[in-house]
């Protein structure tokens, strides 16, 4: 097989994990607004897929960067790595998928980068520095979540504690329309940079493009569009262990939480951090959950959901350090 073939099959598994994230991840942008019943599944998922896809419009291209740079040293990608690191991360969800469990979709992209890196040049090839603040993002993007979500219920269940719950009622079902396309614009603007990033390494891998090049536009569309088709396609076994089995939420909580969980995806987007969409739903989940009572939270599923980020990373990993030794 040749190079420009080899080249073409990358960047379609590429598109593949893309449409996979959308697939896997949409449960994390129409659980909460599905579980409220706000709006029935399959307009919720048009909703959050639309949103999904022109995310590009509202954010830069920094967390495209770091998957590019800053997580294994660019000098050894090249196609049979950057292949087997996308296998990997493709089993992994596809595994995760099947079992209902909300893992991460970039933390499978993540693992599967690390471990094909080790398997290619040792662990000297790592980016330690672009690791440390992802793995930091592992623990902080839930913690984030999870406070905001907790303190927004406390605050707002104040200010509408006078009203009738008809009322409260009335207005978030409307309001959590809003919440919830913010939570998906951060999903599209979080997750489709981490694919752009890796078709900008092959390109770059392959000498289409310089190492300093901006990514194209024709990268960016395709990515969007093969996340936000994804979405369409959402995967409703997760939809039912985020939105139904972790807490009972109403329209009030279900807008906290994805207010929540939005305004830690735009943060992170902005400042090049590729978090997982999953930690941080979850975690907003939680905190709006805890604000009414602990007991609420199915704290059983809440353990389940933490295994499977812990397994994501080296799963992954060994899933694509294996595929890197086959391959080559």
């Amino acid at each position: 097989m040749d190079y420009s073939t080899l080249l073409i099959i990358a960047i379609l598994f590429a598109l593949a994990f893309d449409f996979i994230n959308g697939f896997h991840d949409a449960a994390n942008s129409v659980a909460t607004i599905v579980a409220t019943q706000v709006l029935k599944p399959h307009w919720a998922v048009l909703w959050a897929a639309f949103f999904n896809f022109i995310a590009f419009m509202f954010f830069e291209l920094k967390v495209a960067s770091t998957i590019g740079k800053g997580v294994i040293d660019p000098k050894i990608a090249d196609t049979t790595l950057v292949l087997a690191t996308l296998i990997g991360a493709v089993s992994w969800n596809l595994i995760t998928w099947y079992w209902g469990l909300p893992s991460s979709s970039s933390h499978a992209l993540i693992g599967g980068l690390v471990g094909t890196a080790i398997a290619k040049a040792g662990t000297g090839a790592l980016n330690v520095e672009g690791l440390t603040k992802i793995l930091f993002s592992i623990v902080g993007s839930p913690l984030f979540g999870l406070v905001v979500g907790f303190v927004l219920m406390k605050i707002i269940r104040v200010i509408v504690q006078s009203f009738k719950p008809r009322e409260i009622d009335g207005w978030f079902r409307k309001l959590q329309l809003v919440s919830a396309a913010l939570y998906s614009l951060g999903h599209g603007g979080n997750d489709a940079q981490k694919t752009m990033g890796i078709i900008t390494v092959l390109l770059v891998a392959n000498g289409h493009l310089g190492a300093n090049d901006h990514t194209p536009f024709w990268v960016v569309i395709t990515c969007q569009l093969a996340m936000g088709v994804g979405t369409l396609f959402g995967g409703w076994k997760i939809v039912k262990t985020m939105g139904m089995k972790l807490t009972k939420l109403k329209p009030i909580g279900g807008f906290c939480a994805e207010t929540s969980g939005a305004a830690t995806l735009f943060l992170a987007t902005s400042l090049g951090i590729p978090v997982s969409t999953t930690h941080t739903i979850t975690g907003s989940i939680v905190g709006v959950g805890s604000a009414d009572s602990a007991k609420k939270v199915k704290w059983d599923i809440a353990g389940r959901i933490v295994w499977a980020w812990i397994f994501t990373i080296p799963a992954a990993g060994l899933i694509g350090a294996a595929s890197y030794l086959l391959l080559k």
